[in-house]
């Protein structure tokens, strides 16, 4: 892990992400993302995961209306998964079309901007840590980081609060 992880005020660091398109995966940088766009971030250990489907994503659709009408240009969720893992979750949920699902399948992200967790003793490699970031134009807005095992600051309605 770096020093410190990445806070309100910095910028992102570039990265590449995969997405699911109607062509199948393709990649997109950090640039491409969130430059010019105001994006509401959250990261989850794991897709599938009992918090994670039960509670952090549903938050997000549940609130989806009232953040993008704070000025949100989109809602986009990060996790450590493959493309495919995650548009299976993303269709699974109703999710597909309304949530942007961005695979960061190597934790390189995550690692940029000092948020992996080693996740090795559930025998699930290394992860994202849980939290919820405001993005403005690639600088980081507001930026809440659950402690390991918790569903505290990171979910929809914090994020709500923030806008």
């Amino acid at each position: 892990m770096r020093g410190m992880p990445i806070a309100a005020g910095q910028t992102l660091p570039e990265a590449t992400f995969t997405v699911m398109t109607e062509d199948g995966p393709a990649t997109r940088t950090t640039a491409e993302i969130f430059g010019g766009r105001r994006v509401v971030l959250f990261a989850v250990p794991g897709a599938f995961t009992p918090t994670c489907q039960n509670q952090h994503l549903p938050g997000y659709l549940r609130h989806y209306d009232e953040i993008r009408a704070k000025g949100i240009d989109a809602i986009a969720c990060v996790a450590v998964n493959d493309v495919f893992v995650l548009d299976a979750w993303a269709r699974s949920t109703g999710a597909a079309g309304r949530i942007e699902f961005l695979a960061d399948g190597n934790a390189d992200f995550a690692r940029a901007i000092g948020l992996e967790n080693d996740s090795r003793r559930f025998n699930m490699g290394i992860r994202s840590r849980r939290y919820s970031m405001i993005v403005n134009d690639r600088t980081v807005e507001e930026l809440k980081v659950d402690e390991p095992g918790q569903f505290e600051v990171s979910g929809a309605e914090v994020a709500l609060c923030q806008l």
